[in-house]
């Protein structure tokens, strides 16, 4: 199975990528999120190793159970060859009401076939007032005109 753009990248297949993630983390399934990593890929999230796509799918279900009205904004930040560094926030509330907006970046490393087979993820959490969402757009993906990290001064 081929999952183009293929490495090596250029700015614009790297964004192109990115973009293409954003869109499926944000449709919050986690049988389509899986279908862009190898079989064995291999993640870390956090303090959580992850490894292969059945792994991929329980952890995405787990999250997307707390994480509730989840939205994400990626952007690259660096590219070459096959890896991709994208840092992102999202925000989320927990079944009380708290909002948070996790902050983070992403290391990417992808087969020849354009397949995610390595990510390492670093988030850090930060509680927030519902009136300081930045993120409102409705379940989905986010629409082209909404601003992105950059934009949003984030």
């Amino acid at each position: 199975m081929s999952r183009p753009p293929l490495p090596p990248f250029t700015a614009e297949t790297a964004a192109q990528k990115a973009r293409m993630a954003e869109d499926a983390w944000n449709s919050r399934d986690p049988a389509r999120v899986a279908l862009a990593y190898t079989e064995d890929s291999l993640w870390r999230n956090r303090a959580e190793f992850i490894r292969g796509r059945e792994q991929i799918v329980a952890f995405l279900s787990r999250k997307w159970a707390r994480e509730l009205d989840y939205r994400l904004i990626k952007e690259v930040w660096a590219h070459a060859g096959e890896r991709i560094a994208v840092r992102f926030a999202y925000e989320w509330h927990d079944d009380s009401g708290q909002w948070y907006r996790a902050y983070g970046n992403e290391n990417w490393e992808f087969d020849e076939a354009g397949l995610m087979r390595r990510r390492h993820a670093s988030i850090n959490d930060l509680p927030i007032a519902e009136s300081a969402r930045l993120f409102h757009w409705p379940a989905g993906r986010r629409p082209d005109g909404h601003p992105g990290l950059s934009e949003l001064g984030l």
